[in-house]
Order: C-alpha cells, then sequence, then structure tokens
C-alpha cells in the first residue's frame, strides 16, 4: 500500500538502496508518461491553469473543484495494478497512474502538467529529547487511526530537546535524477523539485512531544512552559527555512502545486519582480494551521499560539490558513496577517458566518464533508443538497470547492468521480 501525500506519492518511502531498474520497468514508465504528456496537452489544462490563476488572484471565476481522494487512491489504483518491480519505479509508476485517472476519469478543475518531479533523497529527524526515542506514531498501514507516543512527559526535559535535522544523500538524488532523465527525456521534463513542508503552524510539532491531553492541561496549568515551547518551535522552523534556502532547497510553488489545505498555486503574483532564480520563502505561498488546538478559546489561541504563526506567514509572500479547524471565531484574529490569501471552511465551520467574514477578499476554501464518501453508494441527494445550499450562500464568495481527507471510498472509486461531476453540476445551475 502506498502512502498518498496531498496530490502525490511519498517517494522517500521508496527503497532507494536499488537503483537498478529493469528495461521492462522503463518501457512501463515511458508508456505511462507519453499518456500523461498527451492529457497534460490537451486545451482544457491550459483553460484551467487561466482559470486558477485568476482565482488565485481574487479575480471573480466560477467556484472551482478539486478532488483529492488521498488514502482512497489505495482503492483506485491497487497494488495488483502495479506492473513495475523496482521500488523506486513502482513509486514513480503509481504517480502516474495518479494523474493518469485525475486527467481521464476525475473531471474536476486539476491541472496536469507535463513534468515528473524528482524529489531530493533525505532524512529528516523529528523533534526529539535527548536519551529518549523519537515520538512515533502507531498508524494502521490501511489509513486508520494512529497513535502518538510522546516523549516530554516532563517540562523539566525542556533542556534536553532536540531539533529536527535534515541530512540529504546528494549522491543517490543525483542518481535517481540521472535515472529520471534516461526514462523521462523526451516525454516529459525532469525537474528535481522537493516538498520540504506542508504547514508551520507549529502545534502539531508540539502535540507529538507532550500529547494532547497535557498540552490542553498546560495552558492553565503552565502557560509560561507553553510560550517557552512555542519559541522553541518557531526558532526551530525559522532556521529549518534558512537552511533549505541557503542551499538552494526551495522550489517555486505557483504551478499545479498543493498550497494550503487545499487548492493549487497558480498565480501571476509569484514569485514577484526581480527574482534572480534562487527561490525563498518570499517566493512562495505557505500554510498555518492548528486543527489540534480546536479545543481551546479564541484568546487562548490570540495569546499562545498565533504570535508565533503569524512571524512564520509573514516570511512567505501568500500564505493560507486552517485546514479543519472551523475559522468562525478565529478569522479576526488571523486576517491581521497581510498576505492572507486563502481560509479553509471546513465541515464545522458555520458557513453563512464565513461567507460574510471572507466576502470577495480571502478565497473561500470550502472542504465538504467526506463522510458521504465513505460508504459504497454514496447518497448522491444529500451530497447534492449540502453542495447547493453552501454555494448559494456563497455566490459573493471567491469559492473554491476542495473534496479531500477521504480515508476510504468505500471500495467503490464512482464515488469521488460522481461528486466531481454533481458538483459541476450545481455550480452550472448558480
Amino acid at each position: 500500500m502506498f502512502e498518498h501525500l496531498n496530490l502525490r506519492v511519498n517517494f522517500n518511502n521508496a527503497d532507494y538502496s536499488n537503483l537498478s531498474l529493469s528495461n521492462a520497468d522503463k518501457e512501463v514508465l515511458r508508456e505511462l508518461a507519453k499518456e500523461l504528456a498527451e492529457i497534460a496537452g490537451r486545451p482544457i489544462m491550459a483553460e484551467r491553469k487561466k482559470l486558477w490563476t485568476r482565482h488565485n488572484n481574487l479575480e471573480k471565476t466560477r467556484p472551482l473543484i478539486l478532488c483529492d481522494p488521498e488514502n482512497g487512491w489505495n482503492e483506485i489504483i491497487l497494488d495488483k495494478d502495479i506492473k513495475c518491480e523496482n521500488s523506486i519505479a513502482r513509486h514513480w509508476e503509481c504517480y502516474l497512474r495518479k494523474m493518469i485517472f485525475w486527467g481521464n476519469e476525475m473531471k474536476d478543475d486539476y491541472v496536469l502538467e507535463p513534468y515528473f518531479n524528482v524529489f531530493h533523497v533525505y532524512k529528516e529527524t523529528q523533534w526529539s529529547i535527548d536519551g529518549k526515542e523519537d515520538p512515533r506514531k502507531s498508524a494502521r498501514e490501511d489509513g486508520g487511526a494512529y497513535e502518538i507516543h510522546t516523549i516530554l512527559d516532563s517540562y523539566d526535559l525542556i533542556p534536553a530537546i532536540r531539533k529536527p535535522r535534515i541530512d540529504i544523500d546528494y549522491a543517490t538524488t543525483e542518481k535517481v535524477l540521472e535515472i529520471a532523465h534516461e526514462v523521462f527525456d523526451g516525454i516529459l521534463e525532469v525537474r528535481l523539485q522537493t516538498v520540504w513542508f506542508w504547514s508551520v503552524g507549529l502545534t502539531d510539532e508540539y502535540v507529538f512531544l507532550r500529547g494532547m491531553e497535557k498540552l490542553m492541561f498546560d495552558f492553565y496549568d503552565s502557560p509560561d512552559k507553553v510560550h517557552e515551547i512555542m519559541a522553541l518551535l518557531f526558532k526551530g522552523t525559522m532556521e529549518k527555512l534558512d537552511f533549505l534556502e541557503k542551499n538552494r532547497l526551495l522550489s517555486l510553488n505557483n504551478d499545479n502545486s498543493f498550497v494550503g489545505s487545499g487548492g493549487i498555486g497558480y498565480t501571476d503574483q509569484l514569485p514577484g519582480k526581480n527574482f534572480d532564480g534562487h527561490v525563498t520563502t518570499k517566493h512562495m505561498w505557505a500554510l498555518a494551521e492548528s486543527q489540534v488546538t480546536v479545543g481551546i478559546s479564541p484568546d487562548m489561541f490570540k495569546e499562545f499560539i498565533f504570535p508565533y504563526q503569524k512571524k512564520l506567514m509573514e516570511r512567505f509572500e501568500l500564505t493560507c490558513y486552517a485546514c479543519c479547524e472551523p475559522m468562525d471565531q478565529r478569522f479576526d484574529i488571523v486576517k491581521v496577517v497581510p498576505n492572507l490569501r486563502r481560509v479553509s471552511v471546513s465541515p464545522w465551520a458555520n458557513k453563512e458566518i464565513m461567507a460574510e467574514k471572507l466576502r470577495n477578499q480571502y478565497i473561500y476554501s470550502l472542504k465538504p464533508s467526506p463522510s458521504p464518501l465513505s460508504v459504497s453508494h454514496m447518497d448522491e441527494d444529500l451530497v447534492r443538497k449540502d453542495l447547493r445550499d453552501v454555494l448559494r450562500k456563497t455566490v459573493n464568495n471567491q469559492v473554491e470547492v476542495i473534496m479531500k481527507d477521504n480515508h476510504t471510498l468505500g471500495n467503490n472509486p464512482n464515488n469521488i468521480v460522481r461528486f466531481a461531476e454533481i458538483a459541476r453540476e450545481e455550480i452550472e445551475s448558480l
């Protein structure tokens, strides 16, 4: 089973000890690459690219649709469908098959490009404590719930906290890049383009150190220690971004890259004027969120969490905020960031309040509930009713419909295909 990250497969999970691809593996990859290149060359892709650019620039467009099955991809592309034998080739094949399904079946507004991105081969340590095993999550391989094994049992251990470290295997990265050129040159443009982070929200890292229950009590029992840990996480994250910038490891994400917790990054506002080819955070989108602190008050969020996130967000040119947390009571706190562009409106948010707050000044990133898609026979009437209701409430907003967080499609891939079709029908009926 492959781990599917947002819009992509986690190539880091491949076994890079065997860099020998058979001719049969190479041929499988080339044939799939040709199919992807054909899809990417269709006129509809250029039209969608322009539409996303206007949308992200806050020019009025129809609502855009993006559907990422996430773990549901494992019900669309089965292990038995993968023909390659080499581990690297199998991961690449899975990615290509995803893109082909997206282009031929999904019918949303995702844009396929004639690129093949190779990621650096690297290992990144976690936030850790001297003398203790790194924090771990015991996850089920089928994408189910996981348990966090925390390590910061006492704040007396704060001096022993060690920041993460990125160790890049440049030699293996170069060899993998050579293989990709050998396989795909003349079909797809090969690029070295690594996604180094998803969110700079900090609080997930806090929970992996301390745990959810302890954190909730700490806001009351040890507020000074909460600030101390948040300041440490902030400093470590800034140093990580400094490292990526200094070593020229960042890549632009103003293309079909997944940005925020939903949406893709096309905009002519990035990388901006006077760009000399050296990508820094000032040329990029970023996301901050704090789903894990949904149980605290807005005042506590404003005091303990957002000041550290705000400084990180301001380091980037365009930012997004939130994922699953409802933003009804937090948006007025977050909107002080001048470069905020995209805001998640989760299934738990009050849709009308968010419509009033976001107006047409921010992207209203609507996240319909994935629950109806998790059973074998989706209730299409319910999906249609829920979409129609919120689309009518947001006619004056800059809306995108993002279907994600699917842990299962009820073993029926047609669920997400039909969702995209229903969403398009409801949008066209406005």
